[in-house]
């Protein structure tokens, strides 16, 4: 039987998508969906940098293998999914880790989501356009 390796499980939400994260002991590899995370990225180095964010604060880019899984959304919604994810596994791996990563804003889910369309309107706000005559 092949021996399973430890990891810490973390889950982060933004708009409409979800991000799993587990971090395993390791040397820094980053996977999003079965892809090298600057595969999945299109290349972009600033996402990159954002995703690992909450490891530089901690100081640990080097002691972590992450597998991240995300769906829903766009781009720039699973990027902040997954650093939410990423910092909630890191306070369950070290606890005394949370006042750090809680300062530098890391722990606090965006609950902005879109507003939907009411009737009689254009959009969710947008009105007619007002005509005097």
């Amino acid at each position: 039987m092949a021996a399973t390796k430890k990891y810490t499980y973390g889950l982060g939400r933004r708009k409409s998508a979800t991000a799993t994260v587990r971090l395993y002991r390791g040397k820094g590899e980053i996977t999003i969906n079965d892809k090298p995370a600057i595969e999945y990225l299109s290349g972009n180095k600033t996402f990159l940098a954002e995703i690992t964010d909450p490891l530089a604060i901690a100081e640990k880019q080097k002691e972590y293998d992450i597998t991240i899984s995300v769906k829903g959304g766009g781009l720039a919604g699973q990027v902040d999914a997954i650093k939410l994810a990423i910092s909630k596994a890191l306070t369950v791996e070290a606890p005394d880790l949370r006042p750090m990563l809680k300062k530098a804003g890391m722990m606090k889910r965006d609950p902005r989501e879109k507003e939907r369309k009411k009737y009689g309107l254009r959009s969710a706000r947008k009105k007619e356009q007002f005509s005097k005559r």
